[in-house]
C-alpha cells in the first residue's frame, strides 16, 4: 500500500488564504478596517477560525497590492493615504488604462457600450444628490466595461492593481472635489463618442488618459503644490 505523500497530509492551504484575504479585502474594502487598522495575526486567526499560517499569507498578498503596509514596532496595518503615492498610483493607471481602453475599443461590443452609457446616464443622476462612494463605484463598473476586451492580460493585471491600490483611500476622490465629478461624466460621454465613432487608438488612448489624469490633478490642487505635468508620462 502506497504511503501518502506530504501534498495529501497539507492543509488545503490555499483555500484557507485565499478566504482569509477576501475576508479582509471585503472590510478594509467596506472601511470596517480603516486606514492605519492594525491587523494582528493571532486575532484574525481566531475571528476566522484557522491558523495564522494563511492569514499571514493573505496579508503578504494585500501588501502586495498596496492595501496593507508594514510599520516597525506596529506590524501589518491598513494603508495610509499618502498622496506621493496617491499621485503615483493614478499617473501609471492613466498610462495603463489608457492603453488598456484603447485595445479594448475596437472589439467593444454594442451591448457594451450601451451598458457603460446606462452607467454614466446613473453617474449624472447621482449628481443631484451625490454620494461620492456610490459616484465612485458606478465610475468603476464604467471604465471594467470600457477596458474588459483588452486583449493583453498584462496590461489588464496592471490596470487592476491600480484600482485595488485606490481602494485604500476608502472615501471616493470625488468627496475631496466634488465639483470634479460632472466633468468627468461629461469625458465619459467624449470617450464613448470616440469609440463609436472609431477614432484612431492614439486619439482613444490619450482621452482616457487625459481624463484619468484630470481628477488627479482636481485633488492635488486642493493639497499642496506637487507637480502634475504630463511631461515624463505621454
Amino acid at each position: 500500500m502506497a504511503r501518502p505523500s506530504i501534498m495529501d497530509a497539507a492543509p488545503p492551504i490555499i483555500g484557507k488564504a485565499q478566504f482569509a484575504y477576501d475576508w479582509l479585502k471585503t472590510r478594509i474594502n467596506d472601511g470596517t478596517f480603516g486606514p492605519g487598522f492594525r491587523l494582528v495575526l493571532d486575532q484574525i486567526a481566531r475571528e476566522t477560525s484557522m491558523s495564522p499560517v494563511p492569514v499571514r499569507e493573505a496579508i503578504r498578498k494585500l501588501e502586495a497590492e498596496g492595501l496593507v503596509t508594514f510599520a516597525r514596532n506596529v506590524g501589518a496595518q491598513v494603508a495610509m493615504l499618502d498622496p506621493t503615492e496617491y499621485q503615483h498610483t493614478m499617473q501609471t493607471l492613466g498610462l495603463v488604462e489608457g492603453a488598456a481602453t484603447a485595445l479594448s475599443a475596437p472589439t467593444l461590443s454594442p451591448a457594451a457600450i450601451a451598458r457603460a452609457r446606462q452607467i454614466n446616464a446613473k453617474m449624472r443622476d447621482t449628481l443631484r444628490h451625490f454620494d461620492p462612494t456610490s459616484f465612485t463605484t458606478l465610475n468603476r463598473d464604467f471604465h471594467s466595461e470600457l477596458y474588459s476586451t483588452c486583449p493583453n492580460p498584462h496590461i489588464l493585471d496592471l490596470v487592476h492593481r491600480g484600482w485595488n491600490r485606490l481602494s485604500v483611500l476608502r472615501e471616493s476622490t470625488f468627496g475631496f472635489v466634488p465639483g470634479r465629478a460632472a466633468e468627468s461624466v461629461a469625458e465619459h460621454d467624449h470617450i464613448l463618442d470616440l469609440i463609436e465613432q472609431h477614432a484612431s487608438a492614439a486619439e482613444i488612448e490619450h482621452a482616457a488618459r487625459d481624463h484619468r489624469l484630470a481628477t488627479l490633478n482636481a485633488f492635488l490642487s486642493t493639497r499642496a503644490p506637487v507637480s502634475t505635468s504630463k511631461e515624463g508620462i505621454s
